[in-house]
């Protein structure tokens, strides 16, 4: 199975002009909060590479029984400017993800349109401020964080949608639910549970993978039962496990370099 940057056409540009130093170069002539995108061969590149990509991972999940109109990408943004978010959008990329708070936070006041996905590890002195801009936070990877998360989501009125991280491979260098703690999970009276997240092991082959997200989607589908609601979403595979991903009824896919190129 291959990883989807085989998918991602020749560059019409050339090298030099990456979409990162391409972005840099637009936030300084217009500055760090400008949302105006004048290139449209950049927004032509994200999204014929955005197309494909979405239209391939969609081919597999249906090949494995699957609904492909359940899958979509979230476009990682992180370590590339605003005007690369913009872009983004503009190409049609309605969900972008950020990892950081403290980057995410420009970037979601310039770019209000898109859906903002927060996709790293979160603090819990920072899961007010995350709360307050992301509408789905991915990485929440305690029940302490997750009672937090619920009583800032009936404190602000804000019913944010929450993704429970699980350590499915059991790396001690990853965060996350080990699976046995999903048991202590109950149904937030705020805040909305709407799925589980994980990330496979980077080395991981392709069948290995695959097993790591065979497992998330069967301990979405017990603690749905167990809890009694409804838990549409996976958020699994990055650039390199994507299909992975997609042959085990991904919901939510994280793509970054292969629609924005390497990060610096």
């Amino acid at each position: 199975m291959r990883s989807v940057d085989s998918f991602r056409r020749a560059p019409k540009r050339p090298p030099e002009r990456c979409l990162r130093e391409w972005g840099e170069q637009l936030s300084n002539r217009c500055g760090p909060n400008e949302t105006q995108v004048t290139d449209e061969r950049v927004i032509d590149e994200i999204r014929e590479r955005h197309d494909r990509l979405l239209a391939r991972l969609r081919e597999v999940a249906a090949a494995n029984g699957h609904d492909p109109a359940a899958l979509r990408i979230v476009g990682i943004t992180k370590t590339h400017p605003v005007a690369v978010a913009r872009a983004a959008v503009t190409a049609g990329i309605a969900r972008l993800g950020e990892s950081r708070i403290q980057e995410g936070e420009p970037k979601v006041a310039a770019v209000p349109e898109a859906e903002w996905h927060f996709v790293g590890r979160l603090q819990s002195n920072k899961a007010r401020r995350a709360a307050r801009a992301f509408a789905v936070i991915h990485a929440v990877d305690s029940p302490q964080l997750l009672d937090r998360l619920d009583r800032i989501a009936g404190e602000e009125a804000r019913p944010t949608r929450l993704l429970l991280e699980v350590n499915v491979s059991g790396e001690a260098t990853k965060g996350g639910m080990a699976p046995d703690q999903l048991r202590t999970v109950a149904a937030p009276r705020h805040a909305r549970l709407v799925g589980l997240m994980t990330i496979a092991p980077m080395d991981a082959g392709a069948a290995e993978a695959r097993a790591v997200f065979r497992r998330l989607r069967e301990l979405r589908d017990d603690l749905a039962g167990r809890i009694g609601i409804e838990l549409p979403e996976l958020s699994m595979g990055m650039s390199a496990d994507a299909e992975a991903a997609a042959a085990e009824g991904a919901t939510l896919v994280r793509i970054g370099t292969a629609l924005f190129g390497p990060r610096g």
